[in-house]
């Protein structure tokens, strides 16, 4: 779908103007992928318009394969708009016109099955399940159907009728192989309170579970145990978007078979590039650079500090800070 960014902060009602951007947890997920020199196909659909138009141009210029998306003749591309804030704070507003779009349409009769199945990891979203009974049996139907199926909770209260509706998110996440959940998402859509341990009581069944506890770190379970990364230290200038970062990140060391500690540090250095720019999709760091950093010892990662810039300045050392507290 199509994001509507506010220019400036404040109550909907209010906002004069709004930049326009690309939305949509997996699509985001794709671009940074392929912007990291991943292979990524993005399949989904969206209308004959020119809001499709330009979903379909951005996205692809970012290297993602969108041979597997569909048009749609009747129906609209899904758009929303948003405030500047945080997502998790009170006062953060947002408007989905989503009903009767596209996307809302998909369904495992007219969606490229094998172009989903045909990687070596599949990415869904909860938001999918959301939109419509079509959607979500889609993703029942996905569950299982490649080498590896990650799914990120990603539960967004405005799009279920009532909470109880969001309980099928527990059941598709059981029946995932990695599942990306942040802690209050666990408890809002699942129900499950008592931190990272209640929620893999919880979730026994995917052979990998990460947990995110925003700007504590990240938990993963896996077979061989509990793992725990903090994460650096960010100057944060918008918060949205990092859950989508965190994910690919994850994703790029996970397809690099790298260690779990690796993974989780990779994903919240993805996280902390987005997090320092503006909008909600950015480029990762280099894979060098990255992987500099999260071969860092316990000490200099848990001092590491990042702002603006990091990713992109000339001399690594100027673009971070390893400092004491």
């Amino acid at each position: 779908m199509v994001t509507f960014l506010p220019t400036v902060a404040g109550r909907l009602a209010d906002v004069p103007s709004f930049d326009r951007g690309i939305g949509g947890a997996e699509s985001n997920v794709a671009c940074v992928l392929a912007a990291a020199g991943h292979r990524a196909r993005w399949v989904s659909r969206v209308g004959a318009d020119g809001f499709g138009d330009h979903l379909v141009e951005a996205i692809g210029a970012y290297g993602v394969d969108v041979s597997g998306v569909r048009r749609d003749p009747a129906r609209p591309t899904g758009i929303y708009f948003r405030t500047a804030g945080d997502r998790a704070e009170a006062d953060h507003e947002v408007a989905y016109y989503r009903a009767g779009s596209a996307a809302s349409a998909m369904s495992a009769t007219n969606t490229d099955l094998d172009a989903l199945r045909s990687g070596r990891v599949l990415h869904l979203s909860g938001i999918t399940a959301a939109l419509s009974e079509d959607c979500l049996d889609l993703l029942r139907t996905l569950m299982g159907s490649a080498p590896t199926v990650s799914f990120d909770v990603n539960h967004r209260p405005g799009l279920w009728r009532t909470p109880d509706d969001a309980r099928v998110l527990l059941d598709l996440a059981r029946r995932a192989d990695l599942v990306f959940v942040g802690e209050d998402e666990a408890e809002e859509a699942f129900g499950v309170t008592g931190g990272p341990d209640a929620i893999r009581a919880a979730l026994p069944e995917p052979a990998l579970l990460v947990v995110k506890q925003g700007a504590a770190g990240a938990v993963a379970y896996d077979r061989e145990g509990r793992h725990f990364e903090p994460a650096p230290r960010v100057d944060v200038v918008a918060a949205v978007g990092a859950g989508d970062a965190f994910a690919a990140g994850f994703l790029s060391a996970t397809l690099r078979d790298l260690p779990v500690a690796a993974r989780l540090r990779t994903g919240h250095l993805w996280a902390a590039a987005t997090l320092t720019v503006p909008g909600d999709l950015t480029a990762p760091p280099s894979r060098a650079h990255a992987d500099r950093l999260t071969a860092l010892d316990p000490t200099a990662w848990g001092t590491l500090h990042l702002g603006p810039g990091w990713t992109t300045a000339a001399v690594h050392e100027a673009a971070e800070e390893v400092r004491t507290p």
